[in-house]
């Protein structure tokens, strides 16, 4: 990949990198980032921060995911609403079965053709055939899996799923953080750009020692600083 150039910026890309990694790590608004970013003796407006993260975020989360690890092959499959302009949208995600967010993907509904896009996506961008599909029993799961004949995969049923509707929480919450998203195609960037940083820094601290937790906190922030080229 070509480095991810700066030039004609004002600002360092030190403190771009810092910027966008605030609103795409934590739920913040734009206002919020130049507050902090005030706090921190930098004068930058929130529009710029609005501009930054619309150039460099795609970038960061592309890099990013380059450098993940591959994902396992048990996927789960589920879908939500959101209201996007006034007008009721669905949003597919697939995880797999330890949280890593693979894709999502904004959609007008919630039907078949939808549902055989995301998966062509996740087959595509994986390359490889899953061992397990995990969704709930929308009908529209079952006609997809049919038709790219993975019928032999499919698992639903009971709590099966839960691991991709917990993993809808950081949109909600963002959702309201926004008052609801703006428009389609704003929406899918800012979430597959969220999703790759979620992946990248969400340590499940629970399941590991505190000395454990502060090694990969680490490393992910000396990853989130070489893919942003301010190592």
């Amino acid at each position: 990949m070509k480095p991810i150039s700066y030039a004609y910026h004002q600002f360092s890309p030190s403190i771009i990198q810092h910027a966008v990694w605030l609103y795409l790590r934590f739920n913040l608004s734009l206002r919020d980032v130049e507050d902090l970013m005030a706090e921190r003796g930098i004068d930058v407006s929130y529009e710029t921060v609005r501009r930054w993260v619309a150039r460099f975020g795609t970038a960061y989360a592309k890099r990013l995911r380059a450098r993940r690890p591959k994902a396992d092959d048990r996927w789960h499959l589920d879908e939500m609403f959101v209201t996007i302009g006034g007008q009721r949208m669905y949003l597919w995600r697939a995880v797999d079965a330890e949280g890593e967010v693979l894709d999502v993907l904004v959609q007008p509904r919630r039907d078949k053709k939808a549902a055989v896009k995301l998966l062509r996506r996740l087959l595509k961008k994986q390359g490889v055939v899953p061992t397990s599909i995990t969704t709930d029993k929308l009908k529209s799961y079952g006609a997809a899996i049919r038709e790219l004949r993975l019928r032999h995969v499919h698992v639903t049923g009971g709590r099966s799923n839960n691991r991709a509707e917990n993993s809808h929480q950081p949109t909600r919450r963002r959702e309201r953080c926004w008052i609801g998203f703006k428009r389609p195609g704003t929406t899918q960037r800012f979430l597959s750009a969220h999703a790759a940083v979620h992946n990248a820094f969400n340590i499940q601290r629970h399941l590991i020692s505190r000395r454990h937790m502060k090694i990969h906190r680490a490393a992910a922030f000396s990853q989130w600083r070489v893919i942003a080229g301010v190592a």
